[in-house]
């Protein structure tokens, strides 16, 4: 099923049990907050939270944890909320291969319906907004789509990037964002800066969830989020373009904010609390002023806990950014066979493939690091054989306990890039990256006893059929 918007995919949810609404009344903070972090403790089949009372505002609406677990990441992609988590990536992958799917653009989106702009506009009325975690520095947007342009290549389609980026709140009209020199908008910001320029941008808050899910994928600069979510949900992706700075933005949005990053201005942004389990520390970025924000009636704020994992933010990156690896890695390694890259934003990731020869694993370890989303993650990967199911964890733990030896298997390479956020990366921004491989040797590795594996008994995946069926 493609959802045109977030109420649209809410109520499927409703439908599937898996949202829950609270109608007492409640102040934001810390209630928002330790909700999603409840619901993120107790189960991996949480239900989305949705709270319509909330003290001081008169129809203030937040939603969490839309896509905060595997039944409703695969409610997502139309299918049956019991899909299993390894069958949902391969029919991620599956949807890749559609890729690129034609946009449908339209001029009757719903957050036409009201406009506010210049002096007028307070973000602090319009959106219900609070603190996720205690020692935060303010109040944070961390769930909306960023829509910019290249500034040489201005009318390039594919060159429009759509991501997600934490944007703290600093004013009524003013915020600040973390964009990284590796994501493409980092890019964008670099040209424009280095032209004089601001750079236009429009922030798109509440949307269906495939989009979302997209923005937040390492795809290649020159492929289009929108024609990619057409792929992924099966259906063109409706666009219209916000009036004020012309970009493309999601048809179904709740409300787009429009604007433009102000070149070489800096100011502290931060601390917050990140998706590593620890706050980021405040540091110098960028600026964002807003000219005009346009909304449906009563937007529905939709927000994203983030903490040690895992919250909402592990599921919703989990196989959007396995699939890209698995889909990059592929096309130089046809043995590759499945990736999970799952933990704490793929900065550990584990490879599954056919072997080629002795040292193979290793070079197909160090490529994962060079892909695009590899160069700011992929700190850890473990490569494992065709056989080690890379969703199975206490597969992968057997794999490193029998096959690894310390002395042959385990490759360090030093001073390599990685996200600023990585605690232990030092000075920020820098660390050595580890390939540990997993698989079993063969020639010329000629090595160990590993030729008397046991095998599995006959008739097992039948089995395995007749107990699912009789377990539901």
């Amino acid at each position: 099923m493609a959802y045109e918007d977030l109420r649209e995919f809410l109520a499927t949810l409703d439908e599937n049990g898996q949202l829950l609404r609270f109608c007492d009344p409640l102040s934001p903070e810390p209630h928002l907050g330790a909700a999603a972090r409840a619901v993120s403790n107790l189960t991996d089949r949480g239900p989305a939270l949705l709270f319509d009372n909330l003290d001081g505002y008169e129809r203030g609406r937040v939603v969490l944890n839309v896509v905060g677990s595997w039944p409703n990441h695969a409610l997502m992609l139309g299918l049956d909320s019991e899909t299993p988590v390894k069958e949902q990536f391969f029919e991620f992958a599956r949807r890749w291969d559609a890729f690129p799917v034609e946009v449908e653009r339209r001029e009757d989106a719903p957050w036409r319906e009201h406009t506010i702009e210049g002096d007028d506009i307070d973000l602090f009325h319009l959106l219900p907004l609070f603190r996720l975690n205690r020692y935060d520095a303010g109040t944070y947007i961390d769930k909306a789509p960023v829509v910019s342009r290249d500034p040489d290549d201005w009318d390039n389609f594919d060159a429009q990037n759509v991501g997600i980026y934490r944007i703290q709140v600093k004013g009524k009209a003013r915020l600040g964002i973390q964009p990284l020199p590796t994501h493409d908008i980092g890019l964008h910001l670099r040209k424009a800066e280095e032209r004089g320029e601001n750079l236009p941008v429009a922030i798109a808050v509440g949307n269906e969830p495939v989009i979302t899910t997209v923005a937040g994928m390492p795809l290649m600069y020159d492929q289009s989020e929108y024609e990619m979510a057409g792929a992924i949900r099966g259906a063109p992706y409706r666009i219209a373009k916000a009036p004020l700075t012309g970009m493309d933005v999601p048809w179904g949005a709740e409300a787009v904010l429009e604007g433009e990053i102000i070149a070489g201005s800096r100011e502290v942004e931060g601390p917050f609390g990140e998706f590593t389990g620890y706050y980021s520390g405040g540091r110098r970025q960028p600026v964002i002023a807003i000219h005009r924000v346009s909304h449906r009636t009563d937007p529905i704020f939709e927000h994203l806990y983030l903490g040690r994992p895992w919250t909402e933010m592990d599921y919703t990156l989990a196989l959007n950014t396995s699939v890209p690896l698995y889909q990059q890695l592929k096309n130089d390694f046809p043995e590759v066979v499945a990736v999970n890259a799952m933990y704490t934003q793929g900065l550990l990731g584990i490879v599954s493939l056919r072997p080629r020869y002795g040292g193979f694993a290793k070079a197909v370890g160090m490529r994962a690091m060079t892909t695009p989303h590899g160069l700011g993650y992929c700190k850890v990967i473990i490569v494992v054989d065709e056989t080690v199911d890379p969703f199975n964890l206490a597969q992968v733990m057997w794999a490193l306990s029998v096959k690894v030896h310390p002395a042959h298997d385990v490759v360090s390479i030093p001073d390599l890039s990685i996200l600023p956020l990585d605690p232990s990366s030092e000075p920020a921004g820098i660390t050595h990256k580890l390939v540990i491989d997993a698989t079993t040797p063969i020639a010329p590795e000629q090595r160990g006893h590993f030729s008397q594996e046991v095998d599995v008994p006959a008739g097992t995946e039948a089995w395995e059929q007749r107990i699912k069926e009789l377990l539901r």
